[in-house]
């Protein structure tokens, strides 16, 4: 398999608005190839929808598609057992560890995003990890990131590979207006953790996403279903 160019990288892609931000920087500063997990979500199908569109518009040729059974036959998750209800967003979002986080999901993505790179020959690993203005997730904290960046020096060939985190100290707005500058295309995103067709507008995600684009000062290019009907 030929090898990348040095200064490449890997960009961990789900699809949502977040990881799009990020895959945009990578593609703009870097020869960036993407890669996108399923893992028994919800929305499995539609946000491999968007990853599709994304890597053809940001013009990211190398791919890798993957499917993690895992974490599906775990559970512990709304978003991966159906008998867990998607709850609609609260009050105070980011209060605690909601029953949509994904029990250290972030780990089996980057091990795999790391692999990739260790084979490829890519120099880093982006990913959409956001602290600020999220749901609260652990694996979505600076601490653990510079933990993974230590297992990753000692347990890789030549221990020079870097996950990067451009987005995680920034707001969800700053992100939006950031994407908006580097021409992300926002309207092939997902973020819903319920809806395929139109997003919810209820469940966190979306609360989250609405809210940062309101704050932005411009209008979220996607299709939300209206209240009486919004998928649950």
């Amino acid at each position: 398999m030929a090898g990348f160019k040095q200064g490449s990288s890997v960009v961990l892609l789900s699809g949502g608005m977040d990881s799009c931000v990020c895959a945009a920087l990578a593609a703009r500063d870097h020869e960036a190839a993407a890669v996108h997990i399923s893992y028994g979500q919800r929305t499995e199908e539609r946000e491999r929808q968007a990853f599709i569109g994304i890597c053809e518009r940001l013009g990211i040729e190398r791919r890798l598609l993957v499917q993690n059974n895992a974490l599906s036959a775990i559970g512990g998750s709304a978003l991966t057992d159906a008998a867990l209800a998607v709850p609609e967003a609260g009050e105070q979002i980011g209060g605690g560890i909601p029953i949509t986080y994904v029990p250290f999901r972030n780990a089996h993505f980057l091990a795999v995003a790391v692999s990739w790179a260790e084979v490829i020959g890519a120099d880093s690993v982006f990913i959409g990890a956001v602290e600020q203005d999220s749901s609260g997730y652990p694996d979505c904290r600076p601490e653990y990131y510079r933990a993974f960046n230590e297992v990753v020096r000692t347990g890789t060939r030549d221990g020079r590979i870097q996950i990067v985190t451009p987005l995680i100290g920034l707001r969800k707005a700053e992100i939006v207006q950031l994407g908006l500058e580097l021409g992300a295309p926002f309207d092939l995103t997902w973020s819903c953790y319920v809806g395929e067709d139109r997003a919810c507008g209820v469940c966190e995600s979306c609360v989250l996403r609405l809210r940062a684009f309101e704050t932005a000062g411009v209008r979220d290019p996607i299709a939300y279903a209206p209240p009486a009907v919004a998928a649950r």
